[in-house]
This record gives C-alpha cells, structure tokens and sequence, in this order.
C-alpha cells in the first residue's frame, strides 16, 4: 500500500514540475513570426524567423524590407542583416514563451523601442 502511495505521489508531483516547466518555457525565437511597425520605414511590417534562424522583414503590402540570421544570445534576440552592414543588433525578449496575438514592447542594444506581436507563423520567401 505504501508503494502505491508513493508512485502516486511521484507521478503527481512530476505531472505538476512538466506542467510548470511547460508554462515556463523559454522564449524562442526560430519557427516564428511577428507584426510590428518598422519605426525607420514607417510601415507595417511583418518578419518570420524560420527553423533554421534565417529570417524575412516583408512590408505587409509584400514589399521587402529586410533578410539575415536570428539567433538567441543571453536572453536576447540578435538579428544580422545581410542586407546593411549594422551587425548584429540584439532586442530584448521575455523570460517566457508568448502566446499568439499577444504584444510586448522590445528594446533594441542601442535604445530603440518596439511593439512586436506574435502572429501565427507563416512562411516568407525572398522576392523574385
């Protein structure tokens, strides 16, 4: 009887520390996408981070914007043009995963602020 108690409380107890260690998950950058308005463009944009960390800035009018790599470093998302020679420039994130349709303001290494709302994600292609 007392075994069976105790697998019943191990099993509870390591049910609750999955749940939480769910609830808690990292932020992650790659398989994303985001909306945002590019303060330097003044246009609503949207960018995709795929599986492999290569990401696609495309206004929403299809226009592009921008393309590079994205890779997490220290809590942060750091984006690498390949199209400027700015380098890499890292954003803050949270601590945790965040939700489709939800918001939050991002702080590039250099100051600038932006609002960033994750969208479902959706593959983008290079123009042609």
């Amino acid at each position: 009887m007392r075994l069976t108690i105790c697998v019943a409380a191990a099993f509870v107890l390591s049910t609750g520390s999955t749940q939480l260690a769910a609830k808690s998950a990292p932020f992650e950058i790659k398989h994303t996408s985001w909306s945002y308005v590019d303060p330097g463009k003044k246009v609503k944009a949207r960018e995709t981070i795929d599986a492999d960390g290569n990401y696609i800035e495309n206004a929403v009018s299809g226009k592009h914007i921008d393309h590079g790599t994205a890779v997490m470093k220290d809590g942060k998302a750091c984006f690498t043009s390949a199209m400027t020679k700015e380098g890499e420039i890292c954003w803050t994130t949270l601590k945790h995963a965040l939700k489709i349709g939800h918001s939050f303001v991002t702080t590039s290494d250099k100051g600038q602020k932006l609002k960033v709302t994750r969208i479902a994600y959706t593959k983008l292609e290079m123009p042609k």
